[in-house]
């Protein structure tokens, strides 16, 4: 019962985030709607990490499998594709370079957040 919950919970924040998308008077994703207000009701302890746990350490397990549409589809316009491989090959390892900078510095920045926040618990 507790994993049919959890889908509940989760399948519940992305209809939600697909009521939001059609009511926003501009284009914004639903999936992205739907990490955002996730995180607010995990913030706001709405909503614990517990209540959604199993079921998102399996979706995350299994994330290469969600993936395999999108790869066939590439496969599928490839000869739409072939005239732009050298551009989409930049994109692809420019991207890359730049998310991974990004995650590292605010891995750095978190991590000294926490560390400031900890020695000025240490302090009182």
């Amino acid at each position: 019962m507790k994993i049919v919950t959890q889908v509940g919970i989760i399948f519940s924040i992305c209809w939600i985030s697909q009521i939001i998308e059609k009511l926003l008077p501009f284009s914004f994703p639903a999936s992205v709607i739907g990490m955002i207000l996730l995180f607010i009701l995990l913030c706001v302890h709405i909503l614990k990490v517990d209540h959604i746990r199993e079921k998102s350490d399996f979706l995350l397990e299994n994330m290469a499998f969600f993936f395999i549409p999108a790869g066939v589809s590439i496969i599928n316009y490839f000869d739409v594709l072939k005239n732009w491989v050298v551009q989409l090959i930049v994109i692809c390892v420019v991207s890359t370079v730049v998310t991974f900078a990004v995650t590292a510095y605010s891995m750095k920045l978190a991590l000294y957040l926490m560390q400031k926040k900890k020695s000025g618990r240490a302090k009182e």
